[in-house]
């Protein structure tokens, strides 16, 4: 893998509460990569993970939410955490830069509850997704075919279950950023 994403740039959006493995393992498969990652949260500083059953560590942000724009981004990654996509998905510069990727046809990929902020965006009608299952009828509502699957690529979207399904998550989500966009 090492170098295959040397020329894309990757932004991994989060809000305190995120799920830290799903942020970590996804982070250390773009790196080997070679992609050019920021952080972007909803406040700067420092964003808090939670490890499975209470907080985790803190990791540093690149850019708050409203200073970036998903035109200068090659892909963007969504870990879970249940606080994560809540808190996203209540903050309209967050809904709007996930919004962007859509518009421009670039590779999403999200993990557990992330598809939760995807929700917001209104692009998940006739995509085929799954997610953590507590999400299925959210997803369904919102127009998405919600399949129990590791992994499901539609259209250089990338969505996967649960921290179980990393290794199968990253490398498709390694796969689809390589591709670029999905036109």
């Amino acid at each position: 893998m090492e170098n295959k994403l040397s020329n894309k740039k990757v932004a991994i959006l989060v809000a305190d509460g995120f799920e830290e493995v799903e942020f970590t393992q996804p982070l250390e498969a773009l790196q080997e990569a070679g992609a050019q990652i920021d952080v972007i949260s909803l406040h700067d500083g420092e964003v808090k993970a939670w490890a499975e059953k209470d907080w985790g560590n803190t990791y540093p942000v690149d850019k708050t939410v409203n200073q970036v724009d998903a035109k200068d981004y090659d892909a963007l990654v969504l870990p879970g955490g249940v606080m994560n996509p809540d808190h996203l998905r209540e903050n309209q510069d967050a809904v709007n830069f996930v919004s962007g990727f859509f518009d421009d046809s670039k590779p999403i990929a999200a993990i557990c509850h992330g598809p939760w902020t995807l929700i917001e965006t209104g692009e998940l009608k006739g995509r085929t997704v799954t997610s953590y299952p507590s999400l299925k009828t959210d997803l369904t509502n919102a127009g998405a075919n919600w399949v129990d699957q590791e992994v499901v690529v539609d259209n250089g979207l990338v969505t996967s279950r649960n921290p179980h399904d990393l290794p199968a998550f990253c490398r498709k989500m390694v796969e689809e950023i390589g591709e670029g966009i999905h036109a």
